[in-house]
């Protein structure tokens, strides 16, 4: 499944449930002394933990600075994350490297500006209106928050471009995807009185934001030590940009040391079992950090220890157990395919060529599709669809065990309470008024019609449709994730709704997911960011103004680079041209031919071998409730760790993520999370996402550097330049002859 957008469920690092919170709090809570008690707070313990019960209306917050380095911080990042999207090695640039490597920035801004203060349109301004403050840190953040994913409408775009054979230009493909992108300003605005104004949506990820930003701040407690957070991040940046010229270009197999393969090279078990890109990665091992910091599983320091082994147990049982043992009896057939492959195939093993059951209009043609075959899944792939309608199931089920009581609890609250300190702070500013947010609508709404009936994306009726999906969810799913921090995902509804009512149209399908699905994650993530800033005590009127020209450049930035990739790179999205495989893209291409080409009903139908897999959303709904009842009874035994949809979240990544990097993430995290954290607490509180950010981010500026600087050298080809050293598993047991 698509990474992050094909998952039933929220990422990882967003699952921070109360409990787990509780933990992060402990990590945290000796930042000048946040937890004292006072009289005038939030009548919740995490948000007086880590929110102060103060402001300073005084201090300035969209200034010149903030503009200058908000701006270059999105479209960097804008640049650095699309840029990363077509590789094969995926990577995200996020918010704490923004966090990190502004606050220095602003600092020097601060002491090299000129102090003059400027009039023009009888408005005063200054470049440099004193120190570096919090609120000007906080908008820059905000600034760069639009960049940090890439604009789900760039899959349509591109795969329609590179697997339909049907571009569709850069203007209409900046209206797609503007549009899809700003129409959740308009659902966060209207939401805030129920998502952002009232005390019990505490939004439990934003409490993590503002420890950060205060730790930079504020008079600080956290263990002292040699160095501070920007030497170490620089190091760790200068390290990491110098070794990926090792495994980024001179030695490449450094990101695949598989074990098996290497013990047993003709042997195609053993190849399937240890390869990264078409088997499960057993005892597949890497030095390059772009497999262990990936974009599927982000940084192993931004994760729990705990949280990570649930992570890693789902993996283990789902890539290392389900399949293989789905594979090797030879269930659907699956022995005539890769074990692992995000790709489509036709009965007899072959690659499924779409352009075979097309009619000229983009269409399913019925009879050649009865003719040329039905489409068929590598057992891991067409798993991964039941995985994610049970994930979908299982959060529903484990919130509702978990956490029903408090949500219902809290939206009872969320009427009766009076304003909390925070609520009464924000009077002081001037509110975004609802009819910006209602002319954002129509803009937005409109051009949609206009972008889908004009470039024949799909009919204006079906634009009406989507958008009434992200109407009545994005309150009852925004109450449910500013209070467990977990996002249901609405991908699966989307598809089945546009799956049986256009089957046969896969561009329709993938578009009616965009602004049925998209909209609704937009505008929860905006309402988010909404949040951060009602504790930070951003005015409103200048973080609606950060978040739109950050979408907008951000949509700008990464279309243009998507479009300078797909014009000058040789083979792109191909195996040819490796590292710019678009592997991502590929598993989007491969789900809208599942859903909307062939559609539901033919793939997942009761004549389908794929309808058993429906059922797996029971075993999602009963999981949790064993080890609900055990915590019942037993409330500190070692199963209160057990969060179950925790397990699910390796399925929605795989495909297309390779195979080993949830070993090697792991790995990652044993050291950094819990070898470090636990014998090192004061260290690692100083310095862990110091360290993070500077090996992300000096591993992402060298990939851009050494593919300017290698890209018309020809490298020579020894052993160590080949990252397949599986060959093998490329193919399907039944079609490959074991030599003698």
């Amino acid at each position: 499944m698509d990474v992050s957008k094909e998952s039933s469920g929220s990422s990882h690092d967003d699952f921070i449930s109360s409990s787990g919170m509780h933990d992060m709090e402990k990590q945290t809570k000796n930042v000048d002394g946040m937890a004292d008690e006072v009289d005038d707070d939030s009548p919740f313990e995490m948000v007086r933990t880590a929110v102060s019960n103060k402001d300073s209306p005084e201090l300035p917050c969209l200034t010149f600075r903030s503009w200058v380095l908000g701006i270059g911080f999105c479209a960097a990042l804008s640049f650095v994350n699309q840029f990363y999207w077509f590789r094969e090695n995926s990577i995200i640039l996020g918010g704490f490297v923004v966090q990190l490597i502004s606050f220095p920035l602003g600092y020097l801004m601060a002491l090299l500006l000129p102090k003059r203060t400027f009039n023009t349109f009888g408005w005063s301004w200054s470049l440099n209106p004193g120190p570096f403050n919090i609120k000007e840190h906080v908008i820059v953040s905000i600034f760069a928050g639009a960049s940090v994913g890439t604009a789900y409408g760039i899959d349509v775009v591109t795969i329609k471009r590179m697997w339909y054979k049907s571009g569709l230009g850069f203007g209409p493909s900046v209206l797609f995807i503007l549009t899809s992108q700003i129409m959740g300003y308009s659902f966060a605005g209207f939401s805030r009185k129920f998502l952002v104004y009232p005390a019990s949506m505490i939004w439990p990820a934003s409490l993590i934001s503002v420890t950060l930003f205060r730790t930079f701040h504020e008079v600080q407690s956290i263990g002292g030590g040699r160095f501070t957070r920007s030497q170490i991040f620089w190091v760790c940046f200068i390290g990491s940009f110098a070794w990926y010229f090792i495994p980024g270009v001179i030695f490449p197999a450094l990101g695949f040391l598989s074990i098996l393969c290497f013990a047993a090279p003709g042997n195609i078990i053993a190849n399937q079992l240890g390869d990264a890109f078409n088997g499960v990665g057993m005892l597949n091992f890497s030095l390059d950090w772009s497999y262990i910091s990936s974009a599927y599983t982000q940084s192993p320091i931004a994760i729990p220890w705990v949280y990570a082994c649930n992570v890693f147990v789902g993996f283990v049982i789902i890539m290392w157990v389900a399949t293989p043992i789905g594979y090797y009896t030879n269930t659907w057939d699956t022995q005539l395919m890769p074990m692992y492959s995000a790709s489509v195939y036709t009965t007899n093993g072959s690659v499924f060529d779409i352009h075979q059951v097309m009619t000229n209009n983009g269409m399913l043609d019925v009879e050649k599709y009865a003719s040329y075959g039905p489409l068929r899944l590598t057992f891991a792939f067409a798993m991964t669809y039941g995985l994610g309608f049970a994930g979908l199931v299982n959060l529903i089920s484990y919130i509702a065990l978990n956490h029903g009581p408090s949500i219902m609890e809290q939206m009872r609250q969320a009427r009766t309470l009076n304003e909390d300190v925070h609520m009464r702070l924000m009077r002081v500013y001037k509110e975004v008024p609802h009819w910006w947010y209602g002319v954002t609508f129509v803009i937005t709404f409109a051009l949609s019609i206009v972008t889908c009936e004009v470039y024949n994306l799909m009919p204006w009726y079906w634009v009406i449709v989507a958008t009434v999906i992200p109407l009545v969810f994005t309150v009852p799913i925004g109450i449910i994730q500013a209070i467990s921090n977990q996002q249901p995902g609405l991908n699966v509804i989307t598809e089945f709704i546009i799956g049986y009512a256009r089957a046969g149209d896969p561009i329709a399908n993938v578009t009616f997911k965009v602004y049925g699905y998209i909209t609704m994650a937009q505008a929860l993530a905006l309402v988010s960011d909404q949040k951060l800033g009602h504790y930070m005590k951003i005015p409103p009127r200048d973080l609606f103004i950060a978040q739109l020209v950050g979408t907008i450049i951000a949509a700008f930035v990464q279309l243009g680079v998507a479009f300078w990739l797909m014009d000058t790179v040789a083979n792109i999205c191909t195996p040819e041209g490796f590292p710019f495989t678009c592997i991502q893209a590929n598993t989007f291409f491969s789900a809208s031919v599942i859903w909307g080409l062939v559609g539901p009903e033919r793939m997942f139908g009761t004549s389908s071998p794929y309808h058993p897999i429906l059922y797996l959303f029971i075993l999602g709904a009963l999981l949790p409730v064993p080890f609900w009842l055990w915590k019942q009874k037993f409330p500190t035994s070692w199963i209160r760790h057990v969060h179950t949809p925790l397990l699910f979240i390796a399925s929605g990544f795989m495909p297309p993520a390779p195979s080993h990097v949830y070993t090697n993430w792991f790995i990652g995290c044993f050291f950094f999370n819990y070898l470090w954290h636990k014998y090192r607490n004061a260290q690692w509180n100083r310095y862990a996402f110091a360290l993070s950010a500077g090996l992300d981010s000096g591993l992402a500026i060298s990939g851009i550097v050494t593919y300017f600087a290698f890209m018309n050298v020809k490298m020579p080809d020894w052993w160590g330049y080949n990252t397949h050293h599986c060959p093998l598993a490329a193919h399907g047991m039944s079609s490959y002859e074991q030599p003698v």
